[in-house]
């Protein structure tokens, strides 16, 4: 039976009986996608639907998806491609144990299945495939790896797949492959798509490297040259949405409305890319005259100049520097991230149309890759020229940020899995003061409350879309709240979402700040969602 839950002010999560039907339902939304809809985010047994509130209402738009009939017959084709493998991963044993097989039958059985891409997530050109022998029902490692070598294969649940790269995960391993299973120089960059049909065969060459180096070159004409990138420095847009078929998830700046003030204040179209400093403390030296302006989070800023005093640059005001002169950014006594903007923008190749860093899925301009910049990196520019729009001569106010042990209030909407935690864990979602803690990045806000949720429903939760601002709870009962790196698709329940109003002050909490957070109805006036 079909279920249409809110998963934030600006998507809604549909459910399916099993993942035969959220296929289907996926095929059809594909097909015909109604009024308003943005994206789509297929998985496990629900397919996420990101909307556009200006152009349609929560409520206009569940009733439809509610209605739309699901694709009948065979399901839509993508195509074949067959992966070589290694079969000596480190739980092969293990699994086979698990499934009261030998190993070798679990190879046997593994290229002999016929495999077929369900959804893509977690990370681009990762693909769940779901197989035709019913021996394959693993589950999960009871602890992560923080480290998956990139090219293991492995099994969970029903699934198995492929990790395109280096990175944490739950899945046990039973083999390696060296197919790159994503390429930007490719096209379309991911190996897996949705609908794709996969087959596995025993490799027995030695492992071939898929690693490789990352820089972003010399340049000759205009630059910026990072000579402390302090805590976190990154180059951040507005992102990269409408790519989740490729498992790719928007990222972006996180703070949009600091970007934008910083990028009127030099005459870029509002959402050009710009740095991103995290925690304060970096120097960067400019080659060629530029005009930038600092936005967010305030710092005290100066101009370092050749052969002459030093000049404080004022907070969102456009400031120029010659040749030479270096910008210092000393440390933060409020909120967590400063954007720079640069006249003219960055010189860079982008990655699926956009400049911003993902850190998570290891995407980015360049050949950053997604990775922070390190001391030594030259960022080439357009130049001051480049721009035709006129400099903001009134800079805009610095918004008041918040400061550790200061206490702030997020609004949030309920949702999609309130129900899977008792009414008490909600009550203590909602009544109890969460404290920030030191381990958040642009992946989420880690969270501690004295009172850890309480679930009313245990076991492990189907793999199902997320959004910026989802509020993600793990087994210890800590929540999550997800930030612009966030993974495309999750397997903890979600038990709210911030409002989208609220999450550039989300994307600007230092450790050590508490929030409480104030439920708002679906059902509530749009000016009391937006702050109108």
């Amino acid at each position: 039976m079909r279920r249409v839950l809110i998963a934030s002010d600006h998507a809604l999560l549909v459910e399916e009986d099993d993942l035969e039907g959220a296929m289907r339902l996926h095929a059809a939304l594909v097909a015909e996608p109604p009024t308003g809809v943005v994206e789509l985010v297929p998985a496990a047994r629900t397919v996420l639907v990101r909307f556009d509130p200006t152009l349609v209402d929560e409520a206009s738009l569940a009733k439809e998806l509610s209605a739309v009939e699901a694709v009948h017959g065979g399901l839509p084709e993508a195509g074949s491609v067959t992966i070589g493998v290694r079969y000596d991963g480190q739980d092969l044993d293990e699994v086979a144990e698990l499934l009261g097989v030998s190993p070798e039958e679990v190879v046997a059985r593994h290229t002999s299945a016929t495999w077929r891409v369900a959804f893509t997530g977690y990370a681009p050109g990762f693909g769940y495939l779901v197989g035709d022998d019913p021996l394959f029902d693993v589950p999960r490692r009871s602890s992560p790896r923080t480290r998956i070598p990139p090219g293991s294969v492995g099994l969970a649940g029903s699934f198995s797949g492929v990790y395109p790269r280096e990175s944490p995960g739950g899945w046990q391993l039973i083999g390696r492959t060296d197919a790159p299973m994503w390429d930007l120089h490719r096209d379309p960059p991911a190996l897996l798509a949705p609908g794709m049909t996969v087959r596995f065969e025993r490799d027995e060459r030695e492992s071939i490297s898929l690693e490789g180096g990352v820089s972003t070159g010399s340049t000759s004409g205009p630059a910026v040259e990072v000579v402390r990138p302090g805590l976190q420095l990154v180059l951040e847009d507005l992102g990269r949405p409408g790519h989740a078929a490729l498992g790719v998830s928007a990222s972006g700046a996180a703070d949009r409305r600091a970007l934008r003030a910083a990028n009127r204040a030099v005459g870029n179209r509002p959402g050009a890319a710009a740095f991103e400093l995290a925690g304060g403390g970096a120097i960067l030296r400019f080659t060629g005259p530029a005009v930038v302006a600092v936005t967010g989070a305030p710092v005290e800023t100066t101009i370092v100049r050749n052969d002459a005093p030093s000049l404080p640059v004022e907070h969102g005001a456009a400031t120029a520097l010659e040749d030479g002169e270096e910008l210092h950014l000393g440390g933060l006594t409020t909120g967590l991230r400063t954007v720079i903007a640069v006249r003219g923008g960055l010189d860079l190749e982008p990655a699926l149309g956009s400049l911003s860093s993902d850190t998570l899925a290891g995407l980015g301009p360049g050949g950053l890759g997604g990775r922070p910049l390190r001391a030594g990196d030259v960022v080439p520019l357009h130049g001051p020229a480049a721009t035709p729009h006129a400099v903001e001569p009134h800079p805009a106010p610095a918004d008041p940020l918040p400061a550790p042990g200061d206490t702030v209030e997020l609004r949030v909407l309920l949702g999609p899995r309130e129900d899977w935690f008792t009414a008490a864990g909600v009550r203590t979602l909602l009544e109890q003061e969460w404290t920030v803690t030191p381990r958040s990045d642009r992946v989420g806000v880690r969270l501690h409350g004295d009172v850890p949720l309480e679930r009313s429903v245990s076991g492990e939760l189907p793999s199902e879309g997320a959004v910026t601002g989802a509020i993600q709870v793990p087994p210890d009962g800590q929540p999550v709240l997800f930030l612009p790196d966030h993974p495309l698709t999750g397997g903890y329940p979600i038990i709210a979402a911030v409002v989208d109003r609220d999450l550039d002050l989300a994307g600007q909490l230092p450790p050590g700040v508490r929030i409480r957070f104030r439920p708002v109805s679906p059902d509530a006036p749009t000016a009391e969602i937006r702050g109108d």
